[in-house]
């Protein structure tokens, strides 16, 4: 496999519904899958590339189309970019949330819990903010709240408080370090899922990534013209949440607003009650697509 394969890609190229002389932003480029598609069924259109990891200069090579342009930023700062390019509204937004396998199988990532390294875990590689960082100066009530929100985790309480307790002998540097400072808790039954839940968190937290998709679901709205697509995947509960709840009520949070009269004020009209989900086929030669939910929705 290489950096990374892209989930559901033909359904959500198919949703993005391309105008071959549109505007399009490929929120997320990583391996430049999504984007390569999109640039073969454009001809006078252009298409802008996000991705705030450096690791995806790498792939960059094979794209030499002049209708592409790379911003090598986070998507939370689309608008200022794309206006900095000119662009005030785009016709399409295609956004692959969540980490890329590459980042999961680089061992000195930090990402994952299969290999040994230093407990980092951050996207944008010149960030300050380390997994490690917050494992070792959040306080108590901090790490408990992280856990809880972004994992989901029934007992951090007690996971913030073994946290504690460890690193006030010894600093919690490294990922088998913290596995091992938490493996009194972790259920017999399913541990790799808590471990997963609990790196969720970390990742999450160490990546803003709620604050980064509520400023891209709030900017679609501006940026999107009339009869344009949003399109979204989201591997966790969470992140589908919020797309939802952005979609069908026009609000990240909260209730759907309505005018004088009582009408719905949503901007997105949402194309697919249920959301799209990987074909056995698909789950098939990629595992990692079990957990993607696609929701597509049209600007009105």
């Amino acid at each position: 496999m290489g950096y990374h394969q892209p989930v559901l890609l033909d359904e959500s190229i198919e949703g993005l519904a391309i105008d071959p002389d549109g505007i399009y932003v490929d929120a997320t480029f990583g391996g430049g899958g999504h984007t390569k598609v999109i640039l073969e069924k454009l001809k006078s259109g252009k298409l802008f590339g996000f991705d705030q990891d450096e690791d995806v200069l790498a792939n960059l090579g094979f794209i030499k189309n002049p209708l592409f342009t790379f911003i090598p930023v986070n998507f939370r700062y689309m608008k200022k970019y794309l206006r900095l390019n000119g662009v005030n509204s785009v016709d399409g937004i295609l956004a692959d949330l969540g980490v890329s396998s590459h980042q999961i199988d680089t061992p000195n990532r930090g990402f994952s819990t299969r290999f040994d390294a230093e407990l980092d875990m951050r996207m944008d590689q010149k960030a300050d903010l380390t997994a490690k960082k917050i494992i070792n100066t959040y306080d108590e009530a901090s790490l408990q709240e992280i856990f809880g929100k972004y994992g989901e985790i029934r007992n951090a309480k007690t996971l913030a408080s073994a946290i504690i307790k460890t690193r006030h002998y010894r600093p919690i540097n490294t990922v088998s370090q913290f596995k091992e400072s938490i493996g009194h808790l972790v259920p017999k039954r399913r541990p790799n899922k808590y471990f997963a839940q609990v790196f969720q968190a970390l990742r999450i937290e160490v990546n803003q990534e709620m604050k980064a998709l509520e400023a891209l679901l709030l900017q679609s709205e501006d940026l999107i013209s009339v009869g344009g697509r949003l399109v979204v995947i989201s591997y966790h509960s969470l992140e589908d949440r919020l797309v939802k709840n952005f979609i069908n009520k026009g609000v990240v949070q909260g209730e759907l607003r309505k005018d004088f009269f009582g009408n719905p004020l949503r901007p997105f009209n949402p194309l697919v009650k249920k959301p799209v989900t990987a074909t056995p086929l698909e789950l098939e030669s990629n595992p990692r697509s079990r957990s993607a939910k696609l929701r597509i929705a049209e600007r009105i």
